[in-house]
């Protein structure tokens, strides 16, 4: 590696990390919150087998993992302006991403909650309890517990999935460097800084996972 290309590298490291705390970090973050919060929902609407709702959850679930994601941002963000709806590019990434991680998510809730022993649900009943008492307090914890890894890797999934907001002029860690990549033309040593980056943010996030598992596990 010449002076120049080092120069590059050392140059485009903060412009790098910039948009990578202030755009990629946040996206994620909002994108996986809301996407959990919509998963409980759609987990708990087809474990309860509500009438309608849970065939509109299915139906959710079954597009939403059956597509792939940058299909599912275009649509939302290129193909909706074609019916009058218009949604800005960052907002868009939000929706779509947390469309995506809610129908991924809420299998994962789902599976978890079954597992938990019928039993428990039996006993809270009998001990004349609110279903919402039973699931808030006993089933969902316990629930959360055996599905917290999964989730856990599917936001660090989605840490790298960010990436594709780029595709809707979102000006994220990865599409600053496709414009410093179009300054400098070294594509290869600057996509590669920008692959190292994500790296450490999911590195770091692996070592967060594996002390929160280990928390879990001394209450459990």
């Amino acid at each position: 590696m010449d002076a120049r290309v080092w120069g590059i590298v050392v140059d485009s490291f903060t412009k790098l990390l910039i948009p990578g705390i202030t755009v990629t970090i946040p996206l994620t973050l909002i994108s996986f919150a809301l996407g959990l919060i919509l998963a409980i929902v759609v987990a708990l609407v087809r474990v309860a087998k509500v009438p309608v709702a849970s065939q509109i959850a299915w139906f959710y679930i079954w597009v939403f993992r059956g597509t792939p994601l940058l299909v599912q941002l275009f649509v939302i963000f290129f193909g909706l302006p074609s019916i009058g709806i218009t949604i800005p590019a960052l907002p868009s990434a939000v929706i779509a991403f947390s469309l995506n991680v809610g129908a991924y998510a809420a299998e994962t809730l789902r599976g978890a909650i079954l597992a938990v022993p019928k039993g428990q649900l039996e006993a809270g009943l009998a001990a004349n309890m609110p279903y919402v008492t039973i699931m808030r307090r006993i089933i969902l914890p316990q629930a959360f517990r055996s599905a917290f890894p999964p989730l856990f890797n599917s936001f660090i999934a989605l840490v790298k999935d960010t990436s594709l907001a780029a595709n809707i002029t979102v000006v994220e860690m990865f599409m600053t460097a496709q414009r410093i990549v179009a300054i400098y033309y070294e594509p290869l040593v600057l996509y590669i800084e920008v692959g190292l980056i994500y790296l450490v943010f999911c590195t770091l996030l692996g070592w967060l996972q594996d002390y929160c598992e280990k928390k879990l596990n001394e209450h459990f």
